[in-house]
């Protein structure tokens, strides 16, 4: 898996989504800057970064969520959604320089193959800002 935030985890399988609505839904979202300013841990021990801002990450969770409600974020265990780059799924300490400067200006679809690999399917671009 390449690193990432997640918009939306679990999505619908492969041959029920629908490209061109998630294209559109993307577009109407500004591209955005962010950095990765700190590093964070779940209770159960996943290493994560913090990506600041959040809220641009929440909205578009929240814009999928509400063109697919049948897809609750993580099938809707966690009553708030925190957006986050995980760094591992066990405790680890990290020696980084933060802040890391990035910018958001797609989408990825990413599906995960039989084999347990995972294959960038689709991008869909956000609105670019001058």
């Amino acid at each position: 898996m390449p690193a990432h935030i997640t918009i939306l985890f679990p999505f619908l399988r492969p041959e029920f989504v629908d490209s061109a609505a998630l294209s559109t839904l993307f577009a109407e979202h500004d591209a955005f800057e962010f950095s990765l300013d700190r590093v964070e841990r779940f209770e159960e021990g996943t290493v994560w970064l913090h990506p600041e801002p959040s809220e641009p990450f929440r909205s578009l969770t929240a814009a999928v969520w509400r063109r697919w409600p049948e897809c609750p974020p993580y099938e809707g265990i966690h009553d708030d959604v925190v957006p986050h780059l995980t760094v591992s799924d066990e405790p680890v300490d990290l020696v980084l320089e933060l802040p890391i400067a990035a910018r958001a200006d797609a989408v990825t679809l990413i599906e995960e193959q039989a084999d347990g690999s995972w294959l960038d399917r689709w991008r869909y671009e956000l609105r670019a800002v001058a």
